[in-house]
């Protein structure tokens, strides 16, 4: 008689694994119809509101400009050296005054003269180019209440201390502006004036619907 162990050999059973892969898929059927129906929900919600026009990029920026008139964008503090000399009682009584007076620059750039000419706006790369008027120097602002002085001389007058002090002025005006129109500042404030622009105008073409917007900043040559 034949063994029936040799005959009917033990087959390990599949089901378990079938069914529980089969009621992974069930139950993730609902999450991807709800996923499905989730997205499908947004689309529709974002293609009834979403405006037809955001509004011209050039003309947001436009009115971003208008709301300021000149720009200040970087400033210097400028230290000038300078020396005048005085003869007097033909030439037996002489001076000479050192000064160091303290002077401030502003650089600013003319935001009225920005028109529509000036901007490009790339739609595809969503990128506005600005090109800027060149930059303004002021006029240095001497600080002569901390201005240090070194007198020289057997007598000073009065007379004599006051024109020293004024060619100190007017000399140390003249070597600030000189300073001032050094490259390295001037590169300084350049740079300042791009990301000051770049600031003020992100935001506004943000606000406007421009979430991607980039803005390039130039300068006349």
């Amino acid at each position: 008689m034949d063994d029936p162990r040799l005959t009917n050999p033990t087959v390990p059973s599949t089901a378990p694994t079938t069914r529980d892969g089969t009621l992974a898929r069930v139950s993730l059927l609902p999450w991807a119809l709800f996923l499905v129906t989730l997205a499908a929900a947004a689309f529709l919600a974002w293609k009834l509101w979403q405006p037809e026009d955001i509004g011209d990029p050039l003309a947001t920026s436009l009115v971003a400009f208008e709301k300021q008139d000149k720009l200040t964008v970087f400033s210097a503090e400028l230290a000038p050296v300078v020396s005048s000399d005085d003869a007097r009682l033909f030439g037996l009584v002489k001076s000479k005054q050192v000064a160091v007076i303290p002077a401030r620059v502003d650089y600013t750039v003319n935001l009225a003269k920005v028109g529509r000419e000036r901007l490009a706006w790339n739609a595809p790369d969503q990128t506005l180019t600005v090109r800027l008027p060149p930059l303004t120097v002021s006029r240095p602002n001497l600080d002569e209440a901390r201005a240090q002085y070194l007198r020289d001389g057997i007598w000073i007058s009065r007379e004599a201390q006051d024109k020293l002090t004024r060619d100190n002025t007017r000399l140390a005006e003249a070597q600030a502006v000189q300073q001032a129109a050094n490259p390295v500042l001037m590169e300084l404030a350049r740079g300042a004036a791009k990301e000051a622009i770049r600031q003020n105008l992100s935001i506004p073409l943000q606000v406007a619907g421009y979430g991607k917007a980039q803005v390039v900043v130039t300068f006349d040559q």
